[in-house]
């Protein structure tokens, strides 16, 4: 399966047969089998009609929008999802539940917290000359560690505080192993104001948007999540699944700058953002579709063992006030969330 990513003015897609045809300037210039597409990512004006978005939902195709002044608005079209409604029940469950949730939280932060180290590591090992900050970004993550892993009594808050402050700290460390030109001081967003923030806002809302696709095929509800906050509009399942993988998206962009995939002259100022050039953005999602494509298959696996799972404890036969569930690994105490392989530390 394949993606299809257009930026580019007065483009048209229609549908002819079995093939998704793309036209510019009513110029048929290329053609795509429905049956090899997963997902279209639009960045520019792009022409559809109903018929045609129809039918990419019927068949499974996901469709992304990036609009707005600065392709900060996003909206995912999806087709019809799982058919099973004891998933979308046990979700709710759980949601209910306190105790999954912290168990849920402890295990997504400390997941990201891990893979921020390794990559805090890889960093100290190529830029010696950054040693001190670097070392200063270490130990914030390991006190977080420690804390989630051996503090059993956080509340929900207080893990979300540790996953902040742990966030501030790596930040200070990653800052430092960039090119100085690139200007980037610290994180920030909406809109992002230097090359770095860029390209790591645009990984990160690439890789939400396979989140909510992955949860809606499992027959999860993308809005309904255990660690992120439920808040209008905020799709918080898929923001938890991807929490472990911003470490890998911190890593993709680190190597593209370093390896001049993306470069600081590839950046352009207007008004407060700065913004890929469109020239740049065609290297950008070549480059990130590579990188990408083993993250959707570990949300994939994700999303279908965690709505497996839920869907257990959403069928009827199991009560809400039930502390015992079967799952594939067996008997499970309050149903324990499924273990992502975070790989070694």
């Amino acid at each position: 399966m394949s993606s299809l990513y257009l930026d580019r003015r007065d483009t048209t897609l229609k549908l002819e047969g079995r093939v998704l045809a793309v036209y510019i300037k009513d110029r048929r210039e290329s053609t795509v089998p429905l049956r090899l597409l997963e997902r279209i990512v639009l960045r520019s004006s792009v022409a559809l009609d109903s018929a045609t978005l129809a039918r990419l939902a019927d068949t499974g195709v996901a469709v992304v929008a990036f609009g707005g002044r600065f392709g900060r608005s996003q909206a995912v079209v999806i087709g019809a999802g799982h058919n099973e409604a004891a998933r979308r029940i046990g979700q709710m469950r759980r949601y209910d539940d306190p105790d999954y949730r912290l168990r849920w939280s402890r295990r997504i932060v400390i997941g990201k917290l891990r893979g921020q180290r390794r990559l805090l590591r890889r960093a100290l090992a190529r830029r010696p000359d950054q040693r001190h900050p670097l070392t200063q970004a270490l130990a914030a993550q390991d006190q977080a560690l420690t804390r989630l892993r051996e503090d059993t009594g956080l509340t929900l808050d207080q893990i979300r505080g540790i996953e902040g402050a742990a966030a501030a700290g790596f930040f200070r460390g990653y800052t430092r192993v960039f090119a100085p030109e690139l200007d980037f001081t610290g994180r920030n967003r909406r809109p992002p104001r230097d090359p770095v923030n860029a390209a790591l806002s645009l990984g990160y809302s690439l890789l939400h948007a396979d989140a909510v696709h992955g949860s809606h095929v499992a027959g999860l509800d993308p809005m309904i999540g255990f660690f992120h906050a439920l808040d209008f509009g905020r799709a918080s399942l898929a923001s938890d699944l991807i929490e472990p993988l911003r470490p890998h998206v911190e890593h993709w962009v680190w190597e593209s700058f370093r390896e001049r995939v993306l470069r600081p002259e590839d950046f352009k100022r207007d008004a407060e953002a700065c913004l890929l050039s469109k020239e740049a953005r065609g290297r950008y999602f070549a480059a990130f579709e590579r990188f990408a494509r083993p993250r959707r298959r570990l949300l994939r696996r994700w999303t279908t063992k965690l709505a497996g799972q839920l869907a257990e404890h959403g069928h009827p036969s199991i009560s809400r006030s039930s502390q015992v569930v079967t799952t594939a690994a067996g008997p499970a105490e309050g149903g324990e969330p499924f273990e992502i392989p975070f790989g070694p530390d």
